[in-house]
């Protein structure tokens, strides 16, 4: 049954105790708030820790919320940071590089190859890193978007710039015009 008190009203009576005044809110915020922290990418359980600490900061600000009507708005930011605070915690799964047999010199020259890619990858400043690292092991780009704390639409000029600079790290007389 929806209650059809206002935000401010709702929130108040929360604020002073009143539990069906919560169960409102729980009702009312819950679905949008799991809504989002999904999008994050997040696993069921995670997603949950995630709207749990989000109901968390609320109850712990409950008296500072100035505008009760952006109280909405305030819950999705806040489980959105709750999601990425879990992301950034965790590391991202890396899978294995595949395995393909090679004649030996050629394992040799490819070795090489990589070891010089990873070592100009590792001068590279942050995102540029971490942005290269990901892709290199073929982590989506809402996953990077979401670990990085970007928009979605960003990763794909920040690839863009990134490559660019390695480019000029791996073989500078070619950036010479």
């Amino acid at each position: 049954m929806s209650d059809p008190r206002a935000t401010a009203d709702v929130l108040a009576a929360a604020a002073g105790g009143d539990r069906p005044a919560w169960d409102v809110l729980v009702a009312r915020f819950t679905p949008r708030m799991w809504s989002v922290v999904r999008t994050c990418g997040l696993d069921e359980s995670d997603a949950a820790d995630a709207v749990q600490g989000a109901w968390l900061r609320l109850l712990e600000n409950l008296h500072r919320i100035k505008n009760p009507d952006g109280l909405g708005a305030w819950l999705a930011t806040t489980a959105r940071r709750e999601a990425l605070h879990i992301l950034r915690k965790e590391p991202v799964p890396l899978p294995p590089p595949p395995m393909e047999e090679h004649d030996p010199a050629a394992a040799v020259l490819e070795a090489d190859d990589h070891r010089l890619l990873w070592q100009a990858i590792a001068t590279l400043h942050e995102p540029c890193r971490t942005l290269l690292t990901l892709s290199a092991h073929q982590v989506g780009n809402r996953q990077l978007a979401v670990h990085l704390g970007v928009p979605l639409g960003s990763i794909g000029p920040s690839k863009i710039r990134c490559l660019s600079k390695l480019r000029t790290l791996i073989s500078p007389e070619e950036t010479v015009q």
